[in-house]
C-alpha cells in the first residue's frame, strides 16, 4: 500500500508558500529599492556595483518565489532559493570589506541569511523527498472547485461520507460503522470494487485525510480541504490510488477512465450543484431522446423554478 498521507505534507506546502511570498517581497524590494536595502543590511548605499547585484540577487528571488509558488516543481525552486543563499553570503563578504560597511548589520544580516538557509534547505529535502514518494505512489488525480457556500457548510455536507454518492458518480454506497467508511463503487458490467478506509486527520471546516485500510482491493488515500474565499469555499481534492495488475486492474482502469483527473472535476462540479440549487442538474441531451430543439425541457424549467423559490 502506498505511503499515506500525512499531517506534515500541508505544513511542507504552507512553509513553500510562505517561502515564496518572501522571495516575491524581497525580490520586489531588491529591484525597486536596492540603495534603500543596501542601508539596511549595512552594505555601502552609494557603491554602483552593490545596487547592481542587489538588482541582480532581487531577480532571482523574484523568478524563485513565483516558482515556489506555482507549485511546478516546487523542489527545484527550493534548491535556487539555497543557491540564492550562498550568493547572499558572498554578498555580505564583499560588502565588509568595504571601508564604509557598517559591519555589525552586515554580521547580522549575515546571520539571518544562514538561518534562511537551513529552512530552505530543510524544505528543499522535504518537496524533494515527497516529489519522489509521489513518483512511486501510482496515480495521484488533483482537482478544485469554487462553491457558493461556507465552508463549515461544505465540510460538513462532505463529512457526512453517506452524502458522497450523491455527486461521486462511480460510487454506489458508502457506509460508516465503528468509525470505518465501507465504500463500494460501480464497476462495468455490474460488477463491484469494495473497501473500507479510515480517517486519519480530521479539522472541522478545514481538512480531511483518509487511506484505506490493510487488504483492500484497490489501495488509495486522499485528502480534502476547504479554504474561505470570500463568501465562498474552495474545495481542493487530491486522490491517490494504486490500480492492480491482472482483471481487477483493467475493472479499475475502466471504472476511472482514461482520464481520472477528468472524471474527479465533473464530479467536483456536481457538488457544486447539489449545494448551490439542491439538484444535480443534466443537460438538455440527457433528458431528451433524438434530435430536439436546443432549449431547457418543462422538467428542468420546473426544478429550477423550485429551487429559486
Amino acid at each position: 500500500m502506498p505511503g499515506a498521507l500525512s499531517a506534515s505534507r500541508l505544513p511542507d506546502e504552507r512553509l513553500s508558500s510562505a517561502l515564496g511570498w518572501f522571495s516575491v517581497g524581497l525580490g520586489l524590494a531588491q529591484l525597486l529599492a536596492p540603495r534603500q536595502v543596501a542601508r539596511v543590511i549595512g552594505a555601502d548605499e552609494r557603491d554602483a556595483t552593490t545596487s547592481l547585484t542587489l538588482r541582480l540577487l532581487g531577480g532571482r528571488e523574484l523568478a524563485s518565489g513565483l516558482g515556489l509558488l506555482s507549485k511546478v516543481h516546487p523542489a527545484a525552486w527550493a534548491w535556487a532559493r539555497v543557491a540564492g543563499d550562498a550568493l547572499d553570503l558572498a554578498l555580505v563578504g564583499r560588502a565588509l570589506a568595504s571601508p564604509r560597511a557598517q559591519r555589525e548589520r552586515l554580521l547580522l544580516f549575515g546571520a539571518g541569511v544562514l538561518g534562511v538557509a537551513c529552512v530552505d534547505a530543510y524544505s528543499a529535502r522535504r518537496l524533494q523527498r515527497e516529489a519522489r514518494d509521489v513518483a512511486s505512489e501510482g496515480i495521484a488525480v488533483q482537482q478544485a472547485v469554487t462553491i457558493a457556500r461556507p465552508p463549515e457548510e461544505v465540510y460538513g455536507f462532505f463529512r457526512d461520507f453517506e452524502n458522497l454518492p450523491r455527486f461521486f458518480s462511480h460510487l454506489e454506497s458508502v457506509q460508516v460503522v465503528n468509525g470505518y467508511s465501507h465504500w463500494r463503487t460501480k464497476g462495468p458490467l455490474g460488477s463491484a470494487i469494495e473497501w473500507d478506509a479510515e480517517i486519519i486527520e480530521d479539522w472541522p471546516g478545514r481538512l480531511i485525510i483518509w487511506r484505506s485500510v490493510a487488504n483492500a482491493d484497490v489501495p488509495n488515500q486522499g485528502f480534502v480541504q476547504f479554504r474561505r474565499v470570500g463568501a465562498d469555499t474552495e474545495v481542493e481534492v487530491e486522490l491517490r490510488y494504486d490500480p492492480p495488475a491482472g482483471k481487477l486492474g483493467a475493472i479499475v482502469a475502466q471504472l476511472f477512465g482514461a482520464a481520472p483527473g477528468q472524471q474527479i472535476a465533473t464530479d467536483l462540479r456536481r457538488l457544486k450543484q447539489v449545494l448551490e440549487t439542491g439538484e444535480v442538474l443534466h443537460s438538455d441531451a440527457s433528458i431528451h431522446r433524438g434530435m430536439h430543439p436546443a432549449r431547457p425541457s418543462e422538467l428542468s424549467a420546473r426544478i429550477s423554478e423550485q429551487v429559486r423559490s
